[in-house]
């Protein structure tokens, strides 16, 4: 049985309407230096989530960052040199989220981030791909392309886990910050949850 699903993740969605121009079409079948890249992030969760498990905060940190970099990297590549590939369309945003959902989720646990706004922030993306998934079930199929208020939650996602992470490996006092950028994933989430649920309810009540 073949279940066919042409919805994408945000970011699946974005690089193969933006990123990848129609002069250079999507090069589905072969890995590229980019893929590799990718995989190699892969890797690093867990090896970051091992290091925080061990209390090797300084460890993570710099996985963390390294993981940051060569995502920039791959995109760098991919742009520059043609080695743009639909399975690296699929595998970047995917070991992006993996990445964050797991650094958040370890940094509850560890007492170093509050549980509820862990929960608010995977619950999001849960119900994002929940409704993805029942729009193509439907037959309804949408690209939850990413709009402006995705990517600035994603940029705020980002500077907490740095902050946290350096405030842990080089022992430094950034507690104001952090409670701002606390509060500020918090709001993000919940508005781009809300600007996403109005994107989706929109196209389902479009006639078919």
């Amino acid at each position: 049985m073949t279940l066919s699903i042409s919805v994408l993740p945000p970011k699946v969605a974005s690089a193969k309407t933006r990123a990848y121009p129609l002069t250079t079409p999507l090069k589905s079948r072969r890995m590229t230096v980019p893929n590799f890249i990718t995989l190699l992030r892969f890797l690093m969760v867990p090896a970051l989530v091992y290091a925080l498990l061990l209390g090797e905060m300084r460890p993570a940190f710099v996985i963390f960052v390294i993981a940051g970099i060569s995502d920039g990297v791959d995109g760098f590549v991919a742009r520059h040199y043609n080695q743009q590939s639909e399975l690296g369309a699929y595998l970047d945003p995917i070991a992006d989220k993996l990445l964050l959902v797991s650094v958040f989720v370890m940094l509850a646990i560890l007492g170093f981030l509050p549980h509820w706004l862990v929960v608010l922030v995977v619950s999001r993306d849960v119900l994002i791909v929940m409704a993805v998934l029942l729009s193509s079930i439907m037959a309804r199929p949408v690209d939850m392309n990413p709009i402006f208020i995705s990517k600035a939650n994603t940029a705020v996602q980002i500077a907490l886990v740095s902050v946290v992470l350096a405030e842990l490996a080089f022992n430094i006092g950034l507690g104001g910050l952090t409670t701002v950028l606390v509060y500020g994933v918090a709001a993000l989430t919940v508005v781009s949850a809300a600007a996403y649920l109005r994107l989706w309810a929109d196209h389902m009540a479009k006639p078919g």
